[in-house]
């Protein structure tokens, strides 16, 4: 396993991704989307993202401006879609 989590071949089901998504599914909240998979891609890691919609599971992480970017857990950032680049950062960041 590397330093940034599981590889390809090592990941389990969609629903088990790190790396979420929260939004409506609008234009903004597709674009965080797409940027983290080739974040992910990248990075050498399974580019699969859950993307949560139900505003109820959104309020659960505390997030009132969406799109936001959880990541293993955590809320990255929320209310602005990130560059691949700073999606990069954030994952290294968190991920020691």
């Amino acid at each position: 396993m590397s330093l940034f989590g599981k590889k390809k071949e090592e990941t389990g089901k969609r629903n088990d991704s790190p790396i979420k998504v929260l939004g409506s599914g609008c234009a903004k909240c597709n674009q965080l989307e797409n940027a983290a998979k080739e974040a992910l891609s990248e990075l050498g890691l399974d580019p699969s993202i859950d993307h949560v919609t139900d505003f109820a599971e959104i309020a659960t992480y505390g997030v009132m401006s969406t799109p936001a970017l959880i990541i293993d857990g955590k809320v990255a950032s929320y209310g602005k879609v990130l560059k691949k680049e700073e999606v990069i950062d954030l994952i290294k960041k968190i991920r020691g």
